[in-house]
């Protein structure tokens, strides 16, 4: 179990086999919701997407005993039919799935939305970010039964302009609307499926935004608890979801920021603070 993290042991995962799609370093959102399941007994798989990110995850994953590392490229069907098998070999079964993959042209991030996206950009960051989801839902819930669950990650930037986000905001709109979807396609089997809308983090992806680390101080300066927020906040949400805690919910755009989203104009005294 990884130290990195405040996260409670317990047996709410023990039996429960399921994959997760995105851990990049010890700073992914996907990492610290991996080793919060880890810490409740959950059996887990985890993708990567080439030989130098295999490195990087490979000593996180055998910290919490993570049972195989699969490559997969969200972008080609046939290296997902080969994950999809080899999961399906190791596990036969599954009863949760995390999705924590996203992507969007670096030079796309940043400026103007409307002068600076480009037909291929804007293709590539919904093929990944969004449509790689709904891909993910229908392989994975072929081997699930009644009881199933998967989320996936989302942003404020969805629902609201956020400076530089551009077109990643556009699909994760997207991606939150296939979340409905596939929750109502879904549920007749048993199988949840939601959403959390994590606050601004430490991360790699944060980092590829222009101005990243401001959205960092602002998020603590405008949230409603005046506070960053904590990956085992984002943990605990997702265990809630995955466990069978969660029953009953589906559909769901869960927000995890300290209150952020809430907030329509921040105090003034805030926003001179905040500069």
């Amino acid at each position: 179990m990884s130290d990195d993290y405040d996260l409670p042991k317990g047996d709410l995962m023990r039996g429960k086999r399921g994959l997760v799609m995105g851990v990049a370093n010890k700073n992914s959102i996907a990492w610290g919701i991996a080793s919060g399941l880890a810490a409740q007994g959950a059996e887990m798989a985890f993708t990567y997407m080439g030989e130098g990110l295999e490195r990087r995850v490979r000593p996180l994953a055998e910290s919490i005993g993570v049972k195989a590392l699969i490559p997969a490229d969200v972008t080609d069907d046939a290296s997902m039919d080969a994950a999809f098998a080899q999961v399906e070999e190791l596990f036969g079964r599954l009863d949760f799935v995390v999705h924590s993959v996203a992507f969007a042209n670096k030079e796309e991030l940043m400026g103007s939305f409307v002068d600076n996206t480009t037909r291929e950009g804007f293709l590539t960051s919904m093929n990944v970010s969004a449509y790689s989801w709904v891909d993910v839902a229908k392989r994975a819930s072929r081997l699930m039964g009644p009881g199933g669950s998967m989320i996936t990650m989302t942003y404020l930037g969805s629902e609201r302009t956020i400076p530089n986000y551009n077109t990643m905001g556009v699909a994760k709109a997207a991606l939150e609307a296939a979340t409905r979807y596939i929750a109502r396609d879904l549920g007749p089997k048993g199988i949840r499926v939601n959403a959390i809308s994590a606050g601004a983090m430490r991360t790699l992806s944060l980092a590829g935004i222009s101005g990243g680390r401001s959205m960092l101080s602002q998020g603590r300066a405008f949230s409603a608890l005046k506070e960053d927020t904590s990956m085992e906040g984002v943990a605990g949400a997702a265990l809630w979801l995955l466990s069978d805690l969660g029953r009953s919910t589906t559909g769901e755009v869960v927000h995890v920021d300290a209150g952020f989203h809430m907030i329509g104009l921040p105090d003034p005294e805030t926003a001179a603070e905040a500069g």
